[in-house]
């Protein structure tokens, strides 16, 4: 799904609750990893302590210090038995 402005955004965010949106936020780590046909994406902004994920069809260039408009939703992610809070990315692009 592509959204182009504000008052799409505004909608969606309406539309489902538990959609959250962060505006402006600095990447400070970004990590890629190919898994099957996708390329999984991992990013850590700062002031936040988990994990926001999103993955594409190709390999992307890095959002390393890069700011960020993210548009999200909290799940939980079971590794070897132990679960985690991790950010699922709906839509993100640079500020």
């Amino acid at each position: 799904m592509r959204v182009n402005n504000m008052s799409e955004i505004n909608k969606l965010l309406k539309k489902h609750g538990q959609l959250n949106q962060l505006d402006s936020a600095k990447v400070i780590s970004h990590v890629q990893r190919e898994k099957d046909d996708w390329v999984l994406n991992t990013i850590m902004l700062e002031g936040y302590d988990v994990p926001f994920k999103y993955k594409r069809k190709t390999a992307y260039k890095s959002l390393q210090g890069a700011r960020v408009n993210l548009t999200y939703y909290s799940e939980t992610e079971a590794v070897a038995g132990i679960d985690f809070e991790v950010m699922k990315v709906v839509r993100i692009r640079r500020s």
